[in-house]
């Protein structure tokens, strides 16, 4: 009778037997899983942190290392404005102001892009965005059927690189090197050179065109010219881009090319952001641009009346000044490290590049968009490119700068700046 009770007893012995040497397995497996879920914590956490602080160095570089950016506030007070006030002159000088930071940190964020790209697509980059800021003005101006505006502030653009870009780069270099004359590589300056005289005669065709009522269809024909220059000048301006790249290498190194790269292997600094660092930020601050932008052109007919300013002197005169505030700093610095040539590529490659592809872009844009958008910029305006285009290839054609040839300069654009002061728009009246 007491058999089945022992045998009971012998099976639960066998049974915690058992269960006893299965606990040290489990407890290992669970250490296992607890030691590679920690890891992974420190893995993540790790990654976070250095995400983080990468975001932090690079905010602190970008935004708080310079002392423009004290400016930045007056962007979203302008937007607050708009939505606040009537105040279209408020609104208009608020975004203006807010946009200077902006359009120099672009070009700060492009230099930084250029030094993993090297000389020749760096100088593409510097003069591509460099040139945003107008190009995004444009497009939002073009978008409201503000053609004149669009016209003015380009061929602004082109006035203020050629003489006060370059005026006071010339300027700033002779005065720092006031005991020899700087020397920079003609035959560059004298291909811009074709090439902005080509972008004017583009120009002057419709506008003598229209003026001397000989089109075969009025107010067509002008229009259909203009596509056809437009297209012709980007042509031209892929085959310079073409020609830069492939072709001509060292097209914006000093003579002396030797001595040049010894300084600067002495003189560059390490970039402070990351390649795509510098990506993200280019787009980042491009966004923003385009947000103000849309308010500033909103604002600039009610700016003109509150103000009481003419609307030419506003889209030629202080909407390009806020546009080239980049490369009026990079090319000021530059010159007075004996770095001319580069100088000479920001302002002037600047101008080029905006005659040769921004306007026929806004062009063909204009095309797609059903506005009638032309290379008509009117007599006075076309003859004050002629002039100016001259002067600078005057100027030019030593390969020499000074401080006296740098104050003629801006002199030239002082005279310009009257000028559209004082000029009446004739589409204004008609």
């Amino acid at each position: 009778m007491m058999r089945p009770v022992d045998e009971r007893a012998d099976f639960a012995l066998e049974v915690e037997t058992i269960a006893s040497s299965s606990l040290p397995s489990t407890k290992i497996v669970s250490s296992e899983l607890l030691h590679s879920r920690s890891l992974l914590n420190v893995a993540y956490s790790r990654i976070l942190w250095g995400i983080l602080t990468g975001l932090s160095k690079s905010i602190k570089v970008v935004i708080f290392s310079a002392k423009i950016n004290i400016l930045l506030p007056f962007g979203p007070l302008s937007i607050i404005l708009h939505f606040l006030t009537k105040n279209h002159g408020l609104v208009f000088f608020f975004s203006l102001i807010g946009i200077i930071p902006l359009a120099e940190r672009l070009g700060y964020a492009t230099e930084q892009l250029a030094t993993y790209t090297g000389h020749t697509v760096g100088g593409l980059l510097n003069a591509t965005f460099g040139n945003a800021t107008e190009m995004i003005i444009a497009i939002y101006a073009l978008k409201s059927g503000m053609i004149r505006v669009v016209q003015q502030s380009l061929l602004g653009s082109i006035l203020s690189n050629m003489l006060l870009v370059l005026g006071c780069a010339f300027f700033a270099g002779g005065v720092v090197h006031n005991k020899k004359d700087q020397i920079f590589n003609k035959a560059a300056a004298v291909v811009n050179s074709g090439l902005l005289l080509m972008a004017v005669m583009g120009l002057t065709f419709p506008a003598v065109l229209h003026f001397t009522r000989s089109e075969v269809h009025y107010g067509k024909s002008e229009v259909a010219l203009s596509r056809f220059s437009s297209g012709v000048m980007l042509v031209a301006y892929a085959s310079y881009l073409f020609f830069q790249l492939r072709g001509q290498q060292n097209s914006y190194h000093p003579i002396s090319d030797e001595e040049v790269h010894s300084e600067d292997s002495e003189e560059d600094e390490p970039p402070e952001l990351s390649q795509w660092e510098s990506i993200s930020w280019l787009a980042v601050l491009t966004l923003w641009i385009s947000i103000l932008s849309e308010y500033l052109v909103d604002a600039i007919e009610g700016a003109s009346d509150a103000l009481n300013l003419p609307l030419a002197f506003i889209s030629v005169i202080l909407l390009p000044i806020v546009g080239n505030a980049a490369e009026h700093a990079s090319a000021i610095m530059f010159a007075m490290k004996d770095k001319l040539d580069i100088s000479l590529g920001v302002a002037i490659g600047s101008s080029t590049q905006i005659s040769m592809f921004v306007i026929p872009f806004t062009v063909v844009v204009g095309w797609l968009m059903g506005t009638q958008m032309d290379l008509n910029f009117q007599l006075f305006e076309t003859a004050t490119l002629f002039i100016t285009v001259l002067v600078v290839a005057f100027m030019l054609q030593e390969g020499t700068a000074n401080y006296f040839k740098g104050l003629m300069l801006i002199l030239c654009y002082f005279i310009v700046a009257a000028s559209f002061y004082f000029h009446t728009d004739p589409t204004e009246s008609d």
